[in-house]
């Protein structure tokens, strides 16, 4: 008996498309007390500041439902340095992956084409699959993993897509695509909602949201997060930006509470904290150069980009060394299901002592000068 003979047994039945859509899964348990360079996440946590304003919440700030307003305007006027946003161009998700979701159920429809690269972050595909929609995808480019503007082109007016997901910088291939090039993407068809997911833009990216006007750019949206920067993934808060039109769509879609206080509140300190973010994206970026040179006197290939990760082929089986790596102490991440880099292993970049302890220990494991 296959699976859909299976669930053909069991009522009440899900829609087909639930039952043929592939997982998207992460491995979430067991991580803490490791070094956890497996998930981009922030190695060291979040500010001081985060922690003394969630100690403080009172009792009746847990008892009642939670207020977005004042985070809102707070990001209106100071989330960016060079512009001030419409309150109504925001929309604030429980986490950047709900914000993902919401997009595809609000502009997602069976038979719909949905463009995207691969390999690219795994949770745009089951996404699609829900609403039914036809993925076409286009590979990047070369053993640097360009990206592939022209292919790109031609998909769209050739498509016609729906929904565009443009991860920049890309996870994992860490492959930069520059702000320009994705407004004339969005020129190429005004009736293509392009999505951009910026979760790892302040390490080497280019943002759209010092230069976009979403009342003449009308089918952008921008998503980012606390979560990488911050060190606020464990409380879940994210981030549109777009047209209020569009923001006021995704948003139908959603609860009214779907954001809990404790993430509003963590939210606001750690945006008040912003010498805390600087610092550890500057530190983040200095141990990437320190790594990066550590590989440049080896034969071991790799690929550094944008984002706060890169990647690496290593001399054994991937899966052994991910194993063995475990059992030091440090978690990183195979590429086994990943187009085009199935051999690989990605790395988060943390700080300068983290990558030294990650290199002696790859050294030991893997590394045959």
């Amino acid at each position: 008996m296959n699976e859909f003979d299976q669930m053909n047994s069991i009522s009440p039945i899900p829609r087909k498309e639930i039952i043929n859509m592939e997982y998207y899964s992460a491995p979430l348990e067991n991580r803490r007390n490791l070094l956890r360079l497996d998930f981009n996440e922030n190695t060291l946590g979040p500010s001081q500041k985060v922690y003394e304003a969630i100690k403080d919440i009172q009792l009746n700030e847990i008892s009642i439902y939670p207020e977005y307003n004042i985070l809102k305007k707070f990001l209106s006027n100071h989330y960016s340095e060079s512009r001030q946003f419409d309150p109504e161009e925001i929309g604030l998700f429980n986490g950047a992956d709900a914000a993902i979701n919401a997009i595809f159920n609000s502009f997602g429809d069976r038979d719909e084409i949905f463009l995207t690269t691969n390999p690219t972050f795994g949770y745009y595909s089951p996404c699609s699959e829900i609403q039914g929609m036809r993925k076409i995808t286009c590979a990047y480019e070369g053993e640097n993993f360009l990206f592939p503007t022209k292919l790109f082109e031609e998909k769209i007016i050739k498509y016609n897509p729906k929904l565009i997901f443009i991860c920049n910088p890309n996870n994992p291939t860490g492959t930069v695509l520059s702000a320009k090039q994705i407004i004339n993407f969005a020129n190429l068809n005004k009736k293509s909602l392009i999505v951009v997911d910026e979760l790892y833009e302040k390490f080497y990216g280019d943002s759209l949201l010092p230069l976009i006007d979403f009342e003449k750019i009308k089918n952008i949206v921008i998503i980012q997060s606390l979560s990488k920067t911050a060190g606020l993934a464990g409380l879940r808060i994210g981030f549109a930006f777009g047209h209020k039109s569009i923001i006021q769509y995704i948003k139908k879609v959603t609860g009214p509470y779907e954001v809990n206080s404790f993430a509003v509140t963590a939210a606001l300190a750690a945006l008040n904290d912003k010498s805390y973010i600087d610092n550890y994206v500057s530190e983040v970026k200095k141990a990437r150069e320190l790594i990066e040179k550590k590989f440049e006197s080896t034969t071991i290939r790799t690929n550094f980009s944008g984002g706060n990760y890169f990647l690496i082929w290593p001399q054994k089986n991937p899966r052994i060394l991910t194993e063995e790596m475990r059992n030091k102490g440090i978690l990183i991440r195979e590429m086994k299901n990943k187009k085009d880099i199935e051999n690989s292993i990605r790395v988060s970049i943390g700080t300068q002592d983290q990558m030294l302890l990650f290199w002696d220990t790859y050294k030991e494991l893997d590394y045959k000068s």
